[in-house]
């Protein structure tokens, strides 16, 4: 037995592998090209004899005493600042060799973090409980980073070693099991992956390559290089790390973190080729893959078609629409919200995919975004979402919407406009029966200088914003425990009406074929935000969202409010679902115009059947 070891180190004038206690010296490799000056392509390699599946080993540059982890090392059982260790992918057995994807289109995900998702925080422990994402109705599992960390727990937005799955979730193995279970369950699963930047705590990419550049400022310090000397391997590195979760992994497809903080002044857009190379290990593979962008640009040249000048990527994230849903439903209006909260722009976010589409932003002081081609981009292209751990972790105690909203109802109500919008719906793990457990912002740093660092920056953060509260601190093991969804809760009201109601909500989603519309165009709000329209003509806040001959009506306000069911034709709605059995058709609400109206008691939704379906409630 032997393996075989190879490392981009350009500026190294010597290379040794130690593996196994034993220390080799590796060869420069020849680059193959008569212009490349001194014929070297900046890789070291060397055969190991007796090197196999489980041997340790790390790299020595120029002779020096400390051995370093692999910049691609597949598995750290050691930690982020241990040796790598040789990783076999050919020795897995598979079993979902008949697993062909599932397109993103008409697809429902759930955004899940492994170490918080079950008590024990491992992906076996989440293998026993995907059965209840596919009752659910699920089509995607998509996981926070996994790609090797410091410490036992964190969000996983620090890592340090791409290549390698974090082991005490499992390790290479552990997930591999987890995505083969999934995919025998008819679940596809979307890997977050950070390209934008590497945590502090155990990068030493630097040691072996210009893998940052000072040329572009970060809120992390140096960017990653791509696009200064020396990117061109750079480049390869994340790309070729793409591939090799959706290959060798399996992945159907990865989110990737925060695109707009990626510098690339390139002709090529490092996202335009991590979509043509996607794009061709698909045709290989003959399995659906894809790529999601989490952008703040609101630039519709994410998921425009290469063919067009775009970047090609299958979906980007709608902060707008989630931003919009938000501040309706919740009332609040500080940061980011200052921009939202009208019924109005609730209505944009629903038809227009972008709200600043050029418009002039509060919160940036400036003008922001560009509007979306609404005849011509699928709205499928867009996901929208009510929770997500940036939205619920990022607030200073990881309160969920649950717990801002005046009323519970409101909770049916935001599930309705979430599942049932034209966009691709996302839930956060435990949404869909209103979890309890807060998601707070946790971290498990082991060096105490970036420990205490990140506890106070912290505190202070929220004491500018005018935070009275108690912040919970990120590195202390209880705000870790806090996190952990409560899987007794499913099982008992209200937790369980709930979940009923988010599983009506996915089935009808997938029932109607006008709720996968894939135009924009096809969507029709009606809002009313101010006074009348109420039983004791008190101050109402309603809206309609039509698709084809469904109508979502919804009384976000507290008191009954009698709402006309848009449409010609709609004298004789059939009821699909309602959050609230007082529901009742009113057939002559509006007088002589013989149109139909519902009457909403407080926070409630129906969702009707224009075309009149039977069951109606009167």
């Amino acid at each position: 037995m032997s393996a075989r070891f190879e490392v981009w180190a350009p500026a190294a004038g010597r290379v040794d592998v130690e593996a196994g206690g034993a220390r080799h010296a590796m060869e420069a490799r020849s680059s193959g090209s008569r212009s490349s000056g001194s014929g070297s392509s900046g890789w070291w390699e060397a055969e190991v004899a007796d090197a196999s599946q489980g041997t340790d080993y790390g790299f020595v540059l120029d002779g020096a005493d400390e051995v370093l982890p692999d910049p691609r090392s597949p598995w750290q059982p050691h930690g982020v600042h241990g040796q790598s260790r040789v990783y076999d992918h050919g020795r897995f057995i598979w079993t979902d060799e008949h697993w062909h994807g599932r397109p993103l289109a008409g697809s429902v995900l759930y955004e899940m973090h492994v170490g918080t998702f079950t008590p024990e925080g491992t992906f076996d422990a989440a293998i026993e409980r995907l059965d209840h994402l596919v009752a659910l109705g699920i089509d995607a599992v998509e996981l926070l980073p996994v790609a090797s960390f410091p410490g036992h727990h964190g969000w996983g937005y620090d890592g340090v070693h791409l290549w390698a799955p974090h082991e005490p979730y499992g390790g290479p193995d552990g997930l591999k099991r987890f995505v083969d279970a999934a995919h025998a369950r008819g679940l596809a699963v979307v890997l977050d992956v950070v390209y934008n930047h590497l945590g502090p705590d155990g990068n030493r990419l630097g040691s072996f390559g210009p893998y940052f550049t000072s040329a572009h400022a970060t809120p992390w310090g140096d960017a990653v290089n791509f696009d200064q000397e020396g990117s061109d391997e750079v480049r390869a590195f994340v790309v070729q790390n793409a591939l090799m979760w959706l290959r060798d992994y399996h992945f159907d497809g990865l989110r990737l973190d925060a695109v707009h903080a990626i510098t690339d002044h390139g002709a090529v857009h490092l996202l335009e080729e991590l979509g043509r190379a996607v794009a061709a290990l698909s045709a290989h593979l003959g399995r659906e893959l894809f790529l999601i962008a989490e952008s703040d640009l609101n630039d519709p040249r994410l998921v425009t078609s290469r063919e067009a000048g775009g970047y090609g990527l299958d979906a980007q994230w709608s902060d707008d629409f989630h931003h919009a849903l938000h501040a309706a439903l919740t009332g609040e209006r500080q940061g980011y919200y200052c921009d939202f909260g009208s019924l109005e722009t609730l209505k944009k976010a629903f038809t227009r995919a972008f709200v600043h589409d050029g418009t002039m932003s509060t919160y940036r002081g400036r003008h922001h975004g560009r509007p979306v081609n609404v005849r011509e981009t699928p709205a499928h292209r867009f996901l929208g979402f009510l929770q997500n751990h940036d939205q619920v972790g990022n607030r200073a105690a990881g309160d969920r919407i649950g717990a801002l909203l005046p009323s519970p109802g409101l909770l049916r109500v935001g599930a309705a406009l979430l599942l049932l919008a034209p966009f691709t719906p996302m839930l956060f793990m435990g949404e869909e029966w209103g979890a309890t457990t807060p998601w707070c912002y946790f971290t498990d740093h082991q060096d105490p200088e970036l420990a205490r660092a990140v506890s106070e920056g912290r505190r202070r953060e929220f004491s500018r914003h005018g935070w009275s509260g108690e912040v919970p601190d990120p590195q202390a093991v209880e705000t870790f425990r806090r996190s952990v969804l409560d899987w007794a809760e499913p099982d008992r009201p209200p937790h369980a009406d709930l979940l009923g109601w988010h599983r009506e909500l996915i089935a009808l989603r997938r029932s109607r074929p006008e709720l996968n519309d894939p135009r924009l165009t096809a969507t029709a709000v009606t809002t009313h935000d101010g006074a009348g329209g109420a039983a004791d003509d008190v101050a109402a806040r309603w809206l309609t969202v039509r698709r084809g001959a469904v109508c979502v009506a919804a009384n976000l306000g507290d008191r009954p409010v009698l709402v006309p069911v848009p449409g010609p034709g709609a004298a004789a709605p059939g009821l699909l679902i309602a959050s609230d059995p007082a529901i009742r058709l009113d057939p002559g609400g509006l007088g002589d115009s013989g149109t139909a109206s519902v009457v909403l008691p407080g926070a409630s939704v129906a969702v009707l059947d224009l075309a009149g379906a039977p069951g109606w409630r009167v």
